[in-house]
């Protein structure tokens, strides 16, 4: 038998095959609802990168490739090749754009001669983003093994991944698949130690989402771990100023990259812009274009949504918010079963003590040891003898459950066990903060591609689908998968066609 993490990238590169299929089959058999995505007007200025003489005399192949780029995939390839030409082409995150553009003019660079810069840019972003899914699979069973102790629950909740709802976005020209990415590895990394890793990652992921900034949110959980640890367990209070400021200025830099890109939408249209009057937002104390995007040109607005033509809406999403909040529920529950059962303090200080022997068995120890020594929270000398120390206590832990024969299976935590760790509440803050936006702020039926990188959604349903669970888990059980099976389909089926799916 393969190894669960190998066996989950054979499992997410079948899901691409799979989504990908369907959605070609789909293209073929049935008629777009919308054949504009064929159209291709010149750039307003000319491109830094022009396409080749034969792109202009396309052939039906190209034009072919083109067309595979709908909805919001037409923005991201025009900005890809054009740059950012209008006010509402900025709610684009530029990482895909780049991205795209990158691989384009280097990788693909020998196909544009035969099918134009346009289609080698669709190209390029089919491949990129598949290709980011399986990474983002990885991810995803090695984040939810660290934070679950439970290796069973962490495969089949990758599993659910792989075949997630929203699957037909991850393999489309989205920006699903970066996001989950970046997020999902630097949360990995952050949670394993190797922090500067995590916050470059982080900080990516808030270039390819506009949610991704949110991420920072995770660094200030960690850093308030180490300043608890540093101040009550090391008795070193100036540690724990240096850890809270440290982790202040690593979630700074996870916001850096949305401000900087609203900055740059600031310079070409509020200073260099050809427009005589100033646009509203321009005028604003805090002129936020992203925030006056959304509102003006989508609608978006607390309740504005919350109208009876959108009721179709609300209820294809209703499956996605469900589960959300069966999952904030649940473990909130759990989570409040464990504060009363065992102490904060301990908690905290079985993560960070537990963390140094995870860190010196898994394979990033490299990665790891470096972004502890670059931490400076203590020097070389003290530092070695407390991390041995530290050490052997987590260490004589880990043999302490190994008595009890879980070991052998990575298992800490049991499929019928009702217990989580502590560490899976900044994960439910992030999912409660993220639902509660996505039914009351946004386009509801968003939600379901908008909440596909939260990992407790998986975790929750991967214990309900646990083997020795039955009666109404069971049946809750078949539900989530007929969930899952049939948003596939339906995803493949009318996104490809510009018919409207969440």
């Amino acid at each position: 038998m393969a190894p669960p993490l190998v066996a989950i990238v054979w499992l997410a590169t079948a899901s691409r095959v799979l989504v990908l299929t369907l959605s070609l089959l789909a293209r073929l058999l049935f008629r777009p609802y919308d054949t504009s995505a064929s159209l291709h007007p010149p750039c307003l200025s000319s491109p830094s990168f022009p396409p080749s003489a034969s792109s202009s005399n396309s052939t039906a192949t190209a034009t072919a490739i083109s067309s595979l780029a709908v909805w919001d995939g037409v923005h991201f390839a025009r900005s890809a090749e054009c740059g950012y030409e209008y006010e509402q082409s900025f709610a684009f995150l530029p990482l895909l754009p780049a991205s795209i553009a990158l691989l384009s003019r280097s990788l693909f660079a020998p196909l544009v001669p035969m099918l134009g810069y346009r289609a080698v840019l669709v190209i390029s972003g089919h491949v990129l983003n598949n290709v980011a899914f399986v990474a983002a699979a990885a991810y995803f069973y090695r984040l939810s093994v660290l934070i679950l102790k439970d290796s069973g629950a962490a495969y089949r909740a990758s599993v659910l991944f792989c075949f997630n709802p929203a699957s037909v976005f991850y393999s489309s020209l989205y920006s699903e698949s970066l996001y989950a990415l970046f997020s999902l590895g630097g949360l990995f990394y952050l949670f394993s130690g190797a922090r500067t890793v995590a916050m470059i990652m982080l900080a990516l992921s808030g270039s390819a989402r506009s949610n991704g900034a949110l991420n920072a949110g995770y660094i200030c959980f960690e850093a308030l771990l180490q300043a608890y640890d540093a101040a009550i367990q090391k008795k070193r209070p100036m540690w724990a100023v240096q850890a809270l400021v440290t982790g202040f200025l690593r979630s700074t830099f996870v916001f850096l990259p949305f401000f900087a890109f609203q900055a740059y939408g600031y310079l070409n249209i509020c200073v260099h812009g050809d427009t005589d009057e100033l646009r509203p937002w321009c005028k604003a104390k805090l002129p936020l274009l992203y925030s006056f995007i959304q509102s003006h040109y989508w609608g978006v607005g607390f309740l504005r949504y919350f109208q009876v033509k959108q009721l179709p809406n609300f209820i294809l999403a209703s499956p996605a918010l469900s589960l959300a909040v069966y999952s904030i529920v649940h473990y909130t529950k759990l989570l409040h079963q464990l504060f009363q059962s065992t102490s904060i303090h301990e908690q905290i200080i079985a993560i960070v003590d537990g963390r140094l022997v995870e860190a010196h068995e898994s394979s990033d120890v490299a990665t790891v040891l470096k972004s502890e020594i670059s931490t400076g929270l203590h020097n070389k000398k003290q530092g070695n003898t407390e991390v041995k120390k530290r050490k052997s206590v987590a260490a004589s832990a880990a043999s302490a459950a190994s008595l009890d024969g879980n070991t052998s299976t990575g298992r800490i935590v049991g499929d019928n066990k009702d217990e989580c760790p502590l560490l899976v509440l900044p994960f439910i803050l992030h999912l409660t903060f993220m639902t509660f936006t996505a039914f009351f702020v946004m386009h509801v039926q968003v939600s379901t591609r908008f909440l596909s990188a939260s990992p407790p959604i998986y975790w929750a349903a991967s214990r309900i689908l646990a083997p020795a669970r039955g009666g109404s888990c069971k049946r809750w059980g078949y539900f989530i998968i007929v969930y899952f099976v049939a948003y596939i389909l339906l995803g493949s089926l009318l996104f490809p066609n510009f018919y409207p799916f969440t």
